[in-house]
């Protein structure tokens, strides 16, 4: 019998789900709103499209379709079953910062994980628990965001704050993306990649810096929540905390909406008043405004910065990888990055660096001279699946 997994990917205007044969992608069934429907797209590898109508009208019901829809479309039968659903569930707390099979304590700490994270955590839980209600005879299962980051020491995970407090209410920098790093730390060993000491870049509409140690992480720059660390495309990224109190003070915010203020307006939205969008803060920096050009140029620094922090954190650095989907796909900002870290030993080959990755899975840009620069495309979704199979392999 194959062995098929299915990811489930919610967000808060959409909910994804991938089907894979091991880690060969199969199909994609994306939902979403057109006015006051929701829509489902079926998306082929070949990246032919099919909408699949069905008559429902909220986006927390489509868990209840999903299995029927691959039946339908001649995915699941008899001899083609699920072997697991799987969730990425990026969630404080030392429990979440491994990978577990959904049993009635999962649940229980997911509950715990809304309380902990209003913001992040109540959408992937509300899937998990439809999951289990809809796919009874199948394993549920949530794969660290976090987990990666386990290696790292405690001084690296703790706070400069009460240690019992900090260890009773399990505040400590968990770090995240260690899915993402983790696929990249896979692909550096599988094409003989590797070095001592890396730096790895992660720059999405989230973003962060890892730094790799014998290809394991050492530290990294996201924290308790995936707020710390670098600007992003709506996260203020490190901040005083008495600046964000004195935000919530002049906002007359409670702590729950300055958060949410923290995670969802600030950042390339913030700073430009406009967008989150990189390649239209581009845009308009280019036609001269003021505000787009001190975002890009706060972007580029908090970036060089953490590549410092993370080169000092391992005493040297030996390659630096970009990925996710800014950093493999932006020849500018890798340009821009790179432009101030002469000193660490990288120079940039403008022309590779402007060929990026086309077709291939990595590509060098530095120079002959330069210490290794590489362009990796990430693959959380393998990460998973691996993940997944090592969890279901110990019964």
């Amino acid at each position: 019998m194959e062995k098929l997994y299915l990811v489930t990917n919610p967000g808060s205007s959409s909910r994804k789900y991938a089907l894979y044969r091991d880690d060969e992608l199969i199909c994609k069934l994306h939902f979403e709103m057109e006015g006051k429907d929701v829509i489902c797209t079926r998306k082929l590898p070949d990246g032919s499209k099919k909408k699949i109508a069905k008559e429902f009208k909220k986006l927390t019901d489509t868990v209840k379709y999903v299995k029927q829809i691959l039946k339908d479309e001649g995915y699941l039968s008899e001899k083609m079953q699920l072997a697991a659903v799987i969730a990425r569930v990026a969630a404080t707390g030392d429990y979440f910062s491994h990978d577990h099979k959904v049993d009635h304590d999962c649940l229980e700490r997911l509950k715990i994980a809304k309380k902990r994270a209003p913001l992040h955590v109540p959408v992937v839980a509300a899937e998990i628990e439809e999951c289990v209600r809809e796919f009874k005879d199948t394993p549920v299962l949530t794969i660290s965001d976090s987990s990666f980051h386990n290696t790292r020491d405690s001084v690296h995970k703790y706070y400069a704050i009460d240690k019992d407090l900090a260890d009773r209410a399990e505040i400590k920098r968990y770090g995240y993306h260690g899915l993402s790093i983790g696929s990249i730390a896979n692909y550096l060993e599988r094409h003989d990649l590797a070095a001592e000491k890396v730096v790895v870049c992660h720059l999405g509409s989230g973003s962060s810096v890892t730094a790799l140690l014998d290809n394991r992480s050492y530290d990294t720059t996201m924290g308790y929540s995936p707020l710390e660390g670098l600007m992003m495309a709506t996260r203020c990224g490190d901040i005083d905390a008495a600046a964000a109190i004195a935000i919530g003070r002049e906002l007359k915010l409670s702590s729950d909406e300055l958060e949410e203020y923290l995670n969802k307006k600030c950042g390339l939205l913030g700073v430009t008043g406009e967008t989150d969008d990189m390649r239209e803060v581009i845009s308009l920096r280019d036609d001269g405004d003021e505000r787009a050009k001190l975002a890009y140029n706060l972007y580029i620094y908090r970036i060089q910065k953490a590549i410092a922090q993370m080169a000092a954190a391992l005493h040297g650095i030996d390659a630096l990888v970009f990925t996710a989907t800014i950093g493999e796909r932006n020849a500018e900002i890798r340009r821009d990055i790179i432009a101030g870290l002469g000193y660490l030993g990288f120079n940039i080959n403008d022309t590779k660096n402007a060929e990026g990755l086309g077709e291939h899975t990595h590509c060098v840009i530095s120079t002959g001279s330069s210490k290794p620069i590489y362009v990796i495309a990430t693959d959380e979704t393998a990460a998973m699946i691996r993940r997944a199979q090592i969890l279901l392999s110990r019964g």
